[in-house]
């Protein structure tokens, strides 16, 4: 459940799970898998090879691909390289009959209405929008809850392939205007806007080279904050790691040269600021973080002084989110002497004000608190579930607010002083569903409810614990049509295990393909995580990050022990650090999977933090450069282990070119490496998107051929038998 003062994310989700899996297009006629080639080993692209090995700590470590980091943008042999693995991966997808089958009914299942959760501004209410199957949702606003909705802003008709996307947005708070932000073929750069809300048009304010950044107005709309870095060196925007993020403000009508500089560490430049006005617009509040889960704050008085920021908190040792202020009373969220996290509140006026308790940690992990009106709306993880209680300013427990599901809720915001906030409800078979929640009676009503081409009744999701190779408890979902029969199929295994994200029940239009079709889904909730607090997060990574591939293969060994499945119809797929989490289990069991699908992965352990945002994970990962984080990172590296002699299961890589995040030369080595090892004979393929990065703002037709490939490729190696639905 996600319940936030800001509508921004937290730092620590720099490295979020972008759990945005969309639908399919093609259609064809479809049975299972026929008799395609078991070995496409002679159909690779020649790939060069350097006689590159460097000493580390010791250990000479051979980097034999180590061109293929160069930018797919820049290097015209790298470029061809793309062009001819997505040639032979293309060929080898283009046989598989289930490919068109899923698509179609990927499609058929996206093609609902989707409503972002409201943001209110004084009478006026935004919200993002799609009809069904725009590659884009519009961002629409009423006057009044109930007035007639107005489109404001049409991602669509910004480029031709729906690949420029609408990134954060925020109106002011008399709803007057808006800041809104564009993402161009999904890279982490955005550009700030300003539009007029009455007239819908745009304003000439444009502000560039921004990055990780919130976007806060100023209490009078006349300007408002936001960070950036400084102009990249040209031909260096897609890969290199910038440092000194400042925090600027910008007044309404004047250039950006002119924006006067808040806040920057040059003595500590590998820190990140965001910052925001609170609700009264009295302060500002700054967060800085090396990118990892800790922060510490500065508090600036807008009271018109012109004073310099003051410390507020000081160190990376705890979690600090605001949930809200009274006054100079300020709500935080935090760990401090509390690994589950607890509530306190803090005297800003006062220079060494001490905490003060207002809600003790309890036995499930608090994640998230908002002061909305009078009152305080706690959210929690039981056991990965979303759950939520309603409090006073005290402290004191009013009640539960009530979910219809094992499920996840998202939104809660609001302010002090209107009791009136919304959020939305998913779980794996229940689509996103918004409600309207009024803090001063508790009462929670239905706002908006999409239509479904599916009964969520056919469906059921369990929650099993199964114990890992420590012995540790690990919870797992798992999805299933209600009416499978008692035996062994073909089973999708997911995880992610990292940077205190938790894994909690999402809906997924092509994960729901997959299960009508007869599979199993399951999501295991490894160490790592932010299922349970601080403790949890702590025991998956930096040296302990092998307990998070411990959980995962644990987790294939119970679902095979159990019945559900076998290691002959066993897939496993992972995005972003689970993409590392494929590789890397991948390479230490072979043999209990039959297909993977490791997705925008960090595979080069030695080399992450060389590239745009991978030095900030070394608050999970470690320090490659420092040789007791070297020898941890070198014993898992994805691309660094591969076991020439095994026998591996079939593998489909994906990443996209325009991937900022984690840039796509991660995959492309491990690719390559893949290809020239002696591991079998099923494929090893890469799939590499054109004009897409690492998953935010991918359009949906992108999204659709994407999962419509991968999920054929694992049900032609798990043997899922995919049959058109009946006319």
């Amino acid at each position: 459940m996600t319940v936030r003062r800001s509508y921004f994310p937290p730092l620590r989700v720099i490295f979020l799970w972008l759990a945005v899996i969309l639908c399919g297009v093609l259609m064809a006629p479809s049975v299972r898998a026929g008799s395609l080639p078991e070995n496409v080993k002679a159909t690779y692209p020649a790939t060069r090879v350097v006689e590159l090995v460097e000493s580390q700590f010791g250990d000479r470590v051979a980097d034999p691909y180590r061109w293929l980091e160069n930018d797919v943008r820049v290097d015209p042999e790298v470029a061809q390289w793309v062009d001819d693995e997505n040639r032979t991966t293309q060929a080898y997808l283009a046989q598989l009959p289930a490919r068109g089958v899923l698509a179609a009914r990927m499609k058929q299942l996206f093609n609902y209405e989707r409503f972002g959760v409201p943001r209110k501004a004084a009478n006026r209410y935004f919200y993002t929008y799609n009809d069904g199957l725009k590659n884009q949702s519009v961002l629409m606003v009423r006057d009044g809850a109930n007035g007639t909705p107005r489109l404001l802003l049409d991602p669509n008709s910004w480029a031709k392939d729906g690949a420029t996307a609408l990134g954060e947005w925020m109106p002011s708070d008399d709803g007057s205007r808006l800041l809104y932000t564009v993402q161009d073929g999904g890279t982490d750069w955005r550009i700030i806007h300003v539009l007029d809300v009455v007239s819908g048009k745009r304003l000439p304010d444009e502000i560039k080279w921004v990055k990780f950044s919130a976007q806060a107005w100023a209490a009078n709309g006349g300007g408002f904050y936001y960070s950036r870095f400084a102009e990249p060196a040209k031909g260096a925007a897609f890969q290199s790691a910038g440092k000194n993020h400042s925090i600027y403000f910008h007044a309404l009508g004047t250039a950006q040269a002119s924006d006067l500089k808040i806040y920057a560490t040059p003595v500590r430049p590998n820190l990140l600021h965001t910052a925001q006005v609170t609700d009264d617009g009295r302060y500002l509040l700054i967060s800085s973080s090396d990118g990892g889960t800790n922060n510490e704050l500065n508090v600036l008085p807008l009271d018109g002084r012109h004073e310099k920021p003051r410390m507020l908190v000081s160190g990376l040792d705890n979690v600090w989110e605001l949930a809200g202020t009274v006054r100079s009373a300020f709500y935080f969220l935090t760990d401090k002497n509390a690994p589950r996290r607890r509530l306190v509140t803090l005297d800003v006026q006062k220079r060494k004000a001490p905490l003060r308790e207002i809600v003790p940690q309890g036995n499930d992990a608090l994640v998230g608190a908002s002061l909305v009106g009078e009152r305080l709306i706690l959210a929690y993880l039981g056991d990965a579930k979303s759950e939520a209680e309603l409090r006073d300013l005290s402290g004191r427990l009013i009640g539960p607010i009530r979910f219809p599901d094992i499920g996840t809720a998202a939104g809660f915001g609001g302010k002090g002083g209107d009791s009136e906030t919304f959020f939305s409800f998913s779980s794996f078979a229940i689509a996103p569903t918004l409600y309207r929640f009024d803090t001063s009676t508790g009462r929670t009503t239905l706002f908006a409810q999409p239509k479904l081409g599916f009964d969520p009744a056919d469906f059921v999701t369990e929650q099993r614990f199964y114990p890992s190779k420590d012995g540790t408890r690990v919870p797992m979902f798992v999805v299933r049509r209600k009416d499978r029969a008692n035996k062994a199929v073909p089973t999708l295994l997911s995880g992610y295990g990292g940077f205190n994200i938790a894994q909690t029940p999402s809906f997924s239009p092509a994960r729901l393909a997959w299960i009508e079709q007869g599979g199993i889904l399951a999501i295991a909730n490894l160490r790592g995580g932010g299922e349970y607090g601080k403790a949890w997060h702590d025991a998956g990574r930096l040296a302990q990050k092998q307990n998070v591939f411990d959980d995962f293969i644990a987790a294939g060994e119970y679902l095979v022990a159990q019945g559900l499945t076998t290691k002959a119809q066993l897939a496993i797929e992972g995005r972003s650090n689970g993409g590392l989490l494929v590789g890397a289990v991948v390479n230490q069991r072979p043999d209990l999977f039959a297909a993977a699908l490791p997705a925008v992965g960090v595979m080069d352990m030695l080399r992450f933090n060389r590239f745009t945002a991978g030095k900030y994970w070394v608050d999970d990962y470690g320090d490659p450069g420092r040789e007791a984080d070297f020898k941890v990172l070198r014993a898992y590296s994805p691309y660094h282990n591969i076991n020439s002699g095994k026998d591996y299961p079939a593998i489909m890589v994906t990443t996209a070119d325009t991937d900022d995040r984690v840039v796509p030369g991660h995959s492309f080595k491990y690719a390559a490496a893949l290809q020239a090892a002696e591991i079998g004979a099923r494929p090893h393929l890469i799939r590499i998107e054109k004009r897409a990065g690492h998953g935010s703002g991918k359009p949906v037709d992108k999204i659709v051929a994407e999962f419509a490939d991968a999920y054929a490729f694992v049900a032609k190696w798990t043997g899922l038998d995919v049959k058109p639905p009946p006319p």
